[in-house]
């Protein structure tokens, strides 16, 4: 698993057979616009789990064929149709010029502050995690150690 880019936060469900869903496939999976349950992510095989994380998804074109790749395994792998999400043309994670204000606001509840300068130089993978770990309804247990492993609290 070594070459699977990844987080501290996630080694317990990463390092073995990747069971959850790492940030790194989130991140390809909402630049795809392809929904991907937990339950279809389950009954793949870790070897497609792997693919999952290492398929480039940087370009237009890989971006397509990462898509495809997910759409088939949905299908290999379920008894559903393949589900959507939107796209965002210009993605919360990807301005640098502001903290989004969700962020602010779930850093606030721990008595935090996220700087402008500290988002600015944050990996895209790394702002995209946190603003996935704030989200409402979302296990937020790893958002202190993910705020920690980037150095931004003590």
């Amino acid at each position: 698993m070594h070459s699977i880019e990844y987080f501290l936060f996630e080694a317990d469900f990463v390092e073995n057979n990747i069971r959850c869903i790492p940030m790194i496939v989130r991140l390809k999976l909402d630049l795809t616009g392809v929904k991907f349950s937990l339950a279809a992510w389950s009954k793949c095989s870790v070897s497609e789990r792997q693919e999952l994380a290492m398929i480039s998804c940087n370009s237009a074109d890989e971006r397509l064929k990462y898509k495809t790749y997910a759409e088939r395994l949905v299908c290999a792998h379920t008894d559903e149709p393949v589900k959507y999400i939107p796209v965002p043309l210009q993605p919360l994670w990807d301005d640098i010029r502001a903290v989004p204000d969700e962020l602010k606001s779930h850093a606030d509840i721990y008595g935090w502050t996220i700087t402008e300068e500290q988002w600015k130089v944050l990996p895209r993978l790394r702002r995209f995690a946190l603003l996935k770990l704030c989200r409402p309804g979302h296990e937020n247990r790893n958002f202190p150690l993910a705020m920690r492993e980037f150095g931004l609290v003590n």
